[in-house]
This record gives structure tokens, sequence and C-alpha cells, in this order.
């Protein structure tokens, strides 16, 4: 009467082995599942701070070649004017202050609003005018639902130097450039941003009109470089020929609204 119970006993341990076996495993496989979710949320991680350190990395670079060049051309104008047109000299050094105010007076974030780059773009294109005279004029066109979405600060600067100084100033009569601000659908269903910088000047050197070139000219590959680390493929920089005369810069990529 005895003999059965070692023998259901060995049974019941047998069973109680398997169990605890499928748990051991099961509780090892999840361990190493939230071991492998943590490595890959740390590179995840580590990319995305290795990404905003070479966006950094490009804005300082292009705001080293971009400012101490506007800057020197400035000052060499500034000084012509001083003996020559006074009223002139002193309208620049206004336009000059302002602009360095804006480019110095605060931390050089990443993102600024949309409307404070076409602040920056204002003293700018004045300081540019009161140099060229009436061979500049300027239009710039922001809807206000796009004033504060958020860009790169320094993104269409080199876009209108570049127009000044391979559009217009070729040109004896001088021309215009247009900057404006619109949106268009994108291709996955969202909403793309584009910002346009149009002059009317000399176009670019090619026979073909609405030839798309790769640009690049003054400041145009730090532009495109911080388009694709900030946005990947879907940030894209254009030079377009317009059918006549003049070219049209065209930066497009996924529209953010600015967090409340």
């Amino acid at each position: 009467l005895g003999l059965p119970v070692p023998v259901q006993m060995g049974g019941g341990w047998r069973v109680l082995a398997i169990v605890l076996s499928i748990t051991v495993g099961v509780s090892v496989l999840a361990t190493y599942n939230f071991y492998m979710q943590g490595q890959m949320a740390a590179m995840e991680a580590q990319a995305e701070a290795a990404q905003r350190q070479a966006s950094d990395n490009q804005l300082r670079l292009l705001q080293s070649q971009l400012e101490p060049h506007m800057l020197f051309n400035t000052l060499a104008n500034l000084r012509v004017l001083i003996a020559t047109d006074p009223p002139r000299a002193q309208a620049m050094l206004d336009h000059l202050i302002a602009y360095l105010r804006a480019t110095l007076g605060g931390a050089r974030a990443t993102l600024h609003p949309l409307v404070d780059e076409f602040a920056r773009l204002t003293d700018y294109l004045e300081l540019m005018a009161v140099r060229m005279g009436p061979r500049l004029g300027y239009t710039l066109e922001l809807p206000d639902t796009l004033r504060e979405v958020p860009v790169p600060p320094l993104l269409l600067q080199p876009l209108v130097e570049n127009a000044i100084r391979h559009g217009l100033e070729p040109q004896v009569k001088g021309g215009h450039i247009t900057v404006r601000a619109s949106t268009r659908p994108g291709d996955d269903g969202g909403t793309l941003l584009v910002l346009e910088v149009h002059d009317t000047g000399a176009g670019l050197k090619t026979p073909a009109p609405a030839v798309t070139a790769s640009g690049t000219g003054f400041g145009l590959a730090q532009v495109r470089e911080r388009l694709a680390t900030l946005h990947g493929t879907q940030g894209t920089l254009e030079l377009i020929a317009a059918s006549a005369s003049g070219t049209s810069a065209l930066i497009t990529f996924p529209l953010k609204l600015a967090t409340p």
C-alpha cells in the first residue's frame, strides 16, 4: 500500500521541476528582453545626442563663416560711407547694431521661431540696401499662422546672401528678392513647410530653364547638411532656374508647430 506514494511524489517533483524550468526560462527571456530594450533606448538616446551635437557643430561652422564675412563687407562699406555719405553711414550703423544684437544677444539655440528668422533677414537686407541703394529691393512674406513655427537659425540668410552675390550684384540694374513661407501637402499625407528665396538676378549658369542645381555656393552645403541631420531625406534644398531670369531656392521639411 505504501509503494505507489513515492511514485506519485516522484511524478509531482518532475512536474514541479518542469514548471520551475519553464518559469526560470521565461524570466530569463523577459529579463533579456528588458535588457535589450534598455540597450536600444540607450543607443537611440546616444544617436539623438550625437545628431544634436552634429547639428550644433554645423550651425557654429556656418556662423563662423557667415558672420565675419558679412561683418567685414559691412565695415568696409561703412568706412567709405562715413567719408562720402554720413547719413547713409549712420543708417547702416543702426542696422548693423540691430543685426548684431539679434545675433549675439542670447544663447544660440538649435531652433527659433520663424518670425525671428525673418526679423534677422530684415536687418541683413536693410544693411545690404544701404550698400546697394536702389539696386536692391526686397519683399518678405510670412503668414501669421507660420510665425511661431520652429526652424534652425541661419537657415535663410545664406540663401539671401547667395542671391545677392550671384544674382543681383552681377547685374547693373540689380534686382528684387522675395522671401516667402508657405505649406504644401507631403507625399506621406503630412504637411511640408516651404521656404522660398527668389531673386530676379542673373540666374543659374545653365542653358535649360527650371533646372534643379545641387547648390555648392557659400553656406549652401552647410544648410543642406543641417537639413539632412534634422530631417533626413525629408529635408531638401533645391536651386531652380526661373523660366526668364532669376533663381529660386526652395527649402522643404515636415511642418512642426511650436508647442504651447
